[in-house]
Parts: C-alpha cells; sequence; structure tokens
C-alpha cells in the first residue's frame, strides 16, 4: 500500500497533523490520510453557515436552541456546542485508542468576553461536557492565563491560543508548571505559535507605514518567530507540545517537519493541496536562518517585541497588534453568528 504524504510524515519523524475548521465530511476524511486532531475557532459556526453541506443542520441547531434562552451570547455558545458534536464525535475513536494523545477536538468560546476570565472557565467546562475528547482552546491574555490556572487545577486539557510573541509562549509554560505542582495535575498542555496570520498582519503593518522590506522576508517572518520559539520551550526543558496554527500556506506546514512539533491546517488548500502534490518529505526544521533576514525584520517594532523573550509583559498580551488583528477575525465570526441569530429570531416571530 502505498502511503500519503501525511502518513509518510508521520512515519518517517514526530511531526503531526491536525485539521482546522472543518466540514463534518472533511473531519471524516482528514483521519484515514494522517490527522490527529481537530482545532476550531470562534468563526467555526459562521464559516459552517456558508457551507452548502452544513447549512441546513447549523439553521436547524439554531432554531432549536432559540426558543431554550433569549440571551443571544448564550444562545451562540450552546449553537456552537451542538455544531462541534458530530464532530467530536467523528474523532472519539482515535481518543479511545489512545486516551490524552489522539482525537481532541478543540472550542473556543465568546471572543467578546475573552477579558472575563469566569466566563472562559465556565465555558471550557460546559464544552467539556460534549465528551474526554475535547479540549479547551483559551486565548493566551492575563485572563486567559488566570482562567488556565484554574482549569489546570481541574485537569482539563489545555491549547493555549492566540500566542504571537515569545514570551507569551513562556508565561504559558510557567504557569502550566506551577500550576501542575500546585495541584499535582499534569494535563495535556499545546502551546500555539499563529505562524502566518502573524506574517498575514506584518505585511498589512509595513505597508501601512511605507516600511521597505523584502516581501521574501516577510514570508519567512512568523516561521522565523515559530522556530525560535520551538528552541526556546526546548532549551528551557518545557513538557508542552508545540501546536502550529494560522496557516496562511502549505510552507507553514512543510517548514516544521522533522520537529514533534503538530500543526493545523485547513482541509481546503493546504491538506488535499498537499496530498495531491506529494512531495517528498523533507526535514526543514533545522534549516539555517540567514542573520540578515532577522536583522532587517527588526527593523519592524511588533516583530521585535515577538522575537524577543522579554518583548511583551502580560499586560500587553490581549492589545498586542497582531493578537488584536486575530482577535478582530473572531470577532467578526462570532458577530455574523449572533447576527444569524437575530434574524431566525425575527423570523419565528412572524
Amino acid at each position: 500500500m502505498t502511503l500519503g504524504y501525511f502518513q509518510r510524515v508521520s512515519q518517517q519523524s514526530e511531526t503531526r497533523l491536525w485539521i482546522n475548521n472543518p466540514t463534518v465530511e472533511e473531519a471524516r476524511k482528514a483521519i484515514p490520510v494522517g490527522a490527529i486532531g481537530c482545532t476550531t475557532n470562534p468563526t467555526y459556526t459562521a464559516k459552517m453557515l456558508n457551507q452548502e453541506s452544513e447549512r441546513a443542520r447549523v439553521l436547524a441547531i439554531i432554531d432549536a436552541v432559540l426558543p431554550i434562552t433569549d440571551d443571544d451570547s448564550e444562545a451562540a455558545s450552546e449553537i456552537q456546542r451542538r455544531v462541534m458534536e458530530p464532530i467530536v464525535e467523528v474523532f472519539r475513536p482515535l481518543y479511545e485508542e489512545q486516551p490524552g494523545q489522539l482525537g481532541y477536538v478543540s472550542i473556543q468560546g465568546d471572543p467578546f468576553a475573552e477579558d472575563d476570565y469566569q466566563n472562559i472557565i465556565d465555558a471550557a467546562l460546559k464544552d467539556r461536557e460534549l465528551g474526554e475528547n475535547v479540549i479547551a482552546k483559551i486565548p493566551t491574555t492575563a485572563s486567559g492565563l488566570k482562567a488556565m490556572e484554574y482549569l489546570i487545577g481541574e485537569n482539563v486539557p489545555i491549547i493555549a491560543t492566540e500566542i504571537m510573541g515569545i514570551a507569551q509562549a513562556i508565561s504559558v509554560c510557567e504557569i502550566y508548571e506551577l500550576a501542575c505542582q500546585k495541584y499535582h495535575n499534569r494535563p495535556p498542555m499545546y502551546v500555539t505559535h499563529i505562524t502566518g496570520i502573524f506574517d498575514e498582519f506584518l505585511a498589512e503593518l509595513v505597508k501601512l507605514r511605507g516600511i521597505e522590506i523584502a516581501k521574501d522576508l516577510l514570508w519567512q517572518a512568523g516561521t522565523i518567530i515559530a522556530r525560535k520559539q520551538y528552541r526556546v520551550l526546548k532549551e528551557r526543558g518545557y513538557n508542552v507540545i508545540m501546536l502550529g496554527g494560522g496557516a496562511r500556506g502549505i510552507h507553514h506546514f512543510t517548514e516544521f517537519v522533522g520537529s514533534d512539533m503538530h500543526i493545523t491546517i485547513n482541509w481546503s488548500g493546504a491538506i488535499d493541496k498537499l496530498l495531491e502534490l506529494d512531495p517528498p518529505v523533507v526535514y526543514r526544521m533545522d534549516t539555517p536562518i540567514p542573520d540578515y533576514a532577522v536583522r532587517e525584520l527588526l527593523k519592524i517594532p511588533e516583530f521585535e517585541q515577538a522575537y524577543r523573550e522579554d518583548g511583551l509583559k502580560e499586560e500587553e498580551f490581549a492589545d498586542f497588534g497582531p493578537v488584536r488583528y486575530f482577535r478582530d477575525s473572531f470577532e467578526a465570526g462570532w458577530g455574523a453568528l449572533l447576527t444569524t441569530i437575530n434574524e431566525r429570531r425575527r423570523i419565528s416571530a412572524l
């Protein structure tokens, strides 16, 4: 039997594939080709409303939830859980095969409530009622870090998301180690770097400011940060798994092959493309980064903040440019869901 690209990656390295924001059909297709987990974000339900194969199912869920509560935000969270339920079921057999290692499905709550750590905790615990293979996806902000500490005490597995700067990753790992010692629990902890979104933010920023810098360097910016973050976490001996996210090209998978990173990418335009291209498995994680590339990128203050281990303070995490840029997309997606909820309420009242 001929193995596909991701199967060979898994066979020849410790690099692992997750699928991001899939339809139910895509989730089912992803496991046989090598996916071991699934990530979603607060745009998920809105994205499914725009998928022909999912729209009717999602609208039926919305209509079923609306009579339960008059609070649109509360309704949105419950709708998201119900929309996610079949995805959780698709990955459950993998989890049962290797609990705590395979088959996790992430859920991230209301982005408009990210500054409320109690709301983050309550949503994560409610989401976990869907199954043991649900993993809480928590923003790496001051409020999110506070929620993470509590959830570690409850032995809840966590993906620390919205990480753009190495200082954020270090803060997560330090809190994780302290909380594990305090509570005598060690739930799985995945520490992200949102690589492609960082690139996207930087490209828009230099255009806005009129900064002269080669697009080739901007193409590498997030990867350079992610590689350094990976190295720092290894050197410090943190017992976490780094999860690459926010991919905006297939290089945001292939450039990390050879590491023990897990990387989440979309089916359309990424997984399907790499399956079609079927490139050779090449270890690229340790590819040297030219000094001049880093020097040029350090001219951009936001790159320097992300690159330096002490480049950000905890109170700066939430409003750091690329973090805010990423969260804006979540708020837009959640806002679209709230608009649909409002529209369905008006229709049902006629």
